[in-house]
């Protein structure tokens, strides 16, 4: 038995590829940056963390305040808050014996941008996540 011959598409075909315009991807050392950052909230516990820090009202917050409303000990949230100030993603400063930490707004509004410009934020809303 003899093996027939792949078909030979037409450009009328329907499941032919063809070039496309197509966006200018990130920089590499863009790109970079912005995966740190993003893995960095990949974890549930930095990313509840980092909507804690951001939704302040004062766009502040003490160390000592994060722990219970996360559900996790000392030690544990200083490690996350660490992760997230090495990603650029909040700041902090020393008073006394206190860390306060905020967001880094520059960085938020490069993830944020990063997610538009990829049209990431409009095939989201349109897409059924279950």
């Amino acid at each position: 038995m003899s093996k027939r011959p792949p078909k030979v598409r037409s450009a009328g075909d329907a499941d032919v590829c063809r070039p496309t315009d197509l966006a200018t991807p990130l920089a590499e050392p863009q790109a970079k940056e912005l995966a740190r950052a993003f893995a960095a909230l990949a974890d549930p516990a930095r990313l509840r963390l980092f909507s804690l820090i951001a939704g302040q009202p004062a766009d502040e917050v003490c160390a000592c305040s994060l722990a219970e409303p996360l559900g996790r000990s000392q030690p544990t949230v200083s490690h996350h808050l660490r992760v997230l100030y090495e990603a650029g993603l909040v700041d902090r400063e020393r008073r006394g014996t206190w860390v306060w930490y905020r967001v880094v707004p520059s960085r938020l509004e490069a993830l944020t941008a990063a997610l538009g410009s990829v049209g990431i934020a409009a095939t989201a809303a349109s897409r059924s996540w279950t």
